[in-house]
């Protein structure tokens, strides 16, 4: 019996496979360039539009007809509001445009819930959704992504012990919903992944799956130490030259070839010495 008769065959893919993958992956190449594209003109458009209604002059100025001209004349104005509400007058027209908002019921309720949440989100001393964690839930073994908000504070935070913090954990595919837990400090698992990775992750299902990080870096601190250690190498090739160039000193044959030599002469003077008592005999 062969060992290749137990090998499968290999089956080359046909015409129609071979078509069908060209599709999808023109597909995955194409499909995020055009959404991305669609998304961000049908936005561009409707600030333009909403614009044009604000400003009745803005499209007799030629200006509407410009794709984006909206956007900045927008961002221009809400910068320059700012500007206003830094000052004291400005701050002025904002209190007394909150004390008449606050007497009507059901204004007062939107206005104040949306203020806060601004607020917290905008502040650039807020750590709201900048921390990516785990959460056991809803029972022991299952876990899911949730973001860190901020601490436990208020009536809550006085009643549940421990240290807490708030977590929201989003829903797929749409993490704009959601709902809220006091989790204790202790039993989160804190991740390296950004905010957007993990909206990626929860929006694609699982599909999408950041790297890992900390396997990313210990690859990447492994390499100069590898490097470092090569380096040595020719260090200890010079401890060895040194040791070779330390023996040389010892070698101090000439130096008693000089002394034999000298021996020679002195025993050819001896014959003279015999000359010279002949002649007095």
């Amino acid at each position: 019996m062969n060992i290749s008769d137990n090998e499968p065959e290999i089956v080359k893919p046909g015409i129609f496979a071979r078509v069908r993958g060209w599709f999808f992956t023109g597909l995955l190449v194409t499909a995020p360039v055009l959404l991305t594209v669609y998304i961000t003109w049908a936005a561009i458009e409707l600030i333009d539009g909403q614009v044009n209604k604000l400003i009745p002059a803005f499209s007799t100025w030629s200006l509407g007809d410009i794709p984006g001209a909206g956007l900045v004349v927008g961002g221009v104005m809400i910068t320059l509001i700012g500007a206003v509400a830094a000052g004291f007058l400005g701050r002025w027209i904002i209190r007394l445009g909150e004390s008449l908002l606050n007497r009507m019921p059901v204004v007062r309720t939107i206005y104040g819930a949306t203020k806060q949440i601004l607020e917290t989100v905008i502040s650039a001393q807020s750590d709201a959704f900048r921390e990516v964690v785990l959460v056991e839930y809803p029972r022991r073994g299952l876990w899911v992504i949730g973001f860190v908000t901020g601490s436990t504070k208020g009536e809550v935070a006085r009643l549940v012990p421990g240290s807490n913090v708030n977590v929201f954990i989003p829903t797929t595919p749409n993490p704009t919903s959601g709902f809220l837990l006091f989790c204790p400090v202790k039993d989160i698992i804190k991740l390296d992944m950004t905010n957007e990775e993990a909206v990626k992750l929860v929006v694609s299902g699982g599909i999408v799956s950041p790297p890992d990080r900390a396997i990313n870096a210990g690859k990447a601190a492994t390499k100069p130490a590898t490097k470092k250690a090569a380096a040595k190498k020719p260090a200890a090739k010079k401890a060895v030259a040194k040791k070779a160039v330390a023996k040389k000193p010892a070698a101090k044959k000439p130096a008693a070839k000089k002394a034999v030599a000298k021996k020679k002469k002195a025993v050819a003077k001896k014959p003279a010495a015999k000359k010279a008592s002949k002649k007095v005999g």
